[in-house]
């Protein structure tokens, strides 16, 4: 979870630089242009803006939910956030392994699955041995949980 705060933060500088440094000198040379009605560098300038303005929000306020996160509260012995798990897809006939993460981190070509997907719910809470049914977009896939290796065991 770390790589993800850092991630965040380094946008966030990024964001907070082009916002405070980049674009007010990119609406000072659009406004010098003279009539502000039809100058379309303006209007992108102050668009783009608005733009950051919004970003730099949503990513401040992930901060804040991941900084709420307590490692305590995440069970040892049941699925949950940080676990790999390896089901078995009994829709499929084959063996597949996941890793529940945050939805900024999530790849399903990596196995990395957001805890927020309908296959990441449908783990959440359950140990090895358990069967569940999700609903994916592809269908019905049935899943038994053959290992479970959770965040505690990782450390």
């Amino acid at each position: 979870m770390l790589d993800i705060t850092k991630k965040l933060e380094e946008e966030i500088k990024l964001l907070e630089h082009e916002l405070t440094t980049e674009l007010p000198a990119e609406i000072k040379k659009a406004v010098a242009l003279g009539d502000l009605s039809e100058n379309a560098e303006y209007h992108s300038a102050k668009q783009r803006q608005e733009f950051v303005n919004a970003r730099l929000g949503q990513l401040k306020k992930r901060m804040g939910e991941l900084s709420l996160v307590n490692l305590t509260n995440i069970p040892a012995d049941r699925v949950g956030f940080g676990s790999t798990i390896v089901v078995f897809d009994n829709t499929k006939g084959e063996e597949i392994t996941y890793r529940l993460v945050t939805s900024e981190e999530s790849d399903v070509t990596q196995g990395l699955i957001s805890t927020t997907s309908p296959i990441g719910k449908a783990l959440v809470g359950k140990k090895v041995g358990d069967e569940t049914t999700v609903v994916t977009p592809n269908g019905k896939r049935e899943l038994e949980i053959l290992k479970l290796t959770t965040i505690h065991d990782a450390a």
